[in-house]
């Protein structure tokens, strides 16, 4: 069972930046960030592949956001630039030993999530 802790959550004005991390108890070959925004769907923000490190992310985010890990590789981190207030939402997490959306799943482990609000 991998353990995901996330933190670096909070309130910023339209235009600032925020770094969120998320500590992983054990190295996961594929981890990602997703978000949920009150009455909405959960939305893939951005994943990346620890074997070469090829990264993906949402057409809302892309330019703005960075995904990215420590050497180590326990350490996830999502950078946030020139946030919107649509990018408010809750942000989680998520991990796996295995590319859960070649099967069509869900990541199958999740950490707590970490609150995100954009004021404008």
């Amino acid at each position: 069972q991998v353990q995901l802790v996330e933190s670096g959550g909070g309130s910023v004005q339209a235009g600032g930046s925020l770094r969120l991390s998320c500590a992983a108890s054990a190295y996961s070959d594929y981890m990602a960030w997703f978000r949920q925004a009150p009455g909405k769907e959960r939305e893939r923000v951005a994943r990346i592949n620890t074997d070469g490190g090829f990264t993906y992310y949402a057409d809302s985010v892309k330019g703005r956001f960075t995904i990215s890990q420590d050497d180590a590789k326990t350490t996830l981190y999502l950078q946030m630039n020139t946030l919107k207030p649509e990018d408010s939402a809750m942000y989680y997490c998520a991990a796996d030993v295995r590319p859960w959306w070649v099967f069509g799943m869900s990541p199958n482990y999740w950490g707590q999530g970490t609150q995100v609000t954009v004021s404008s």
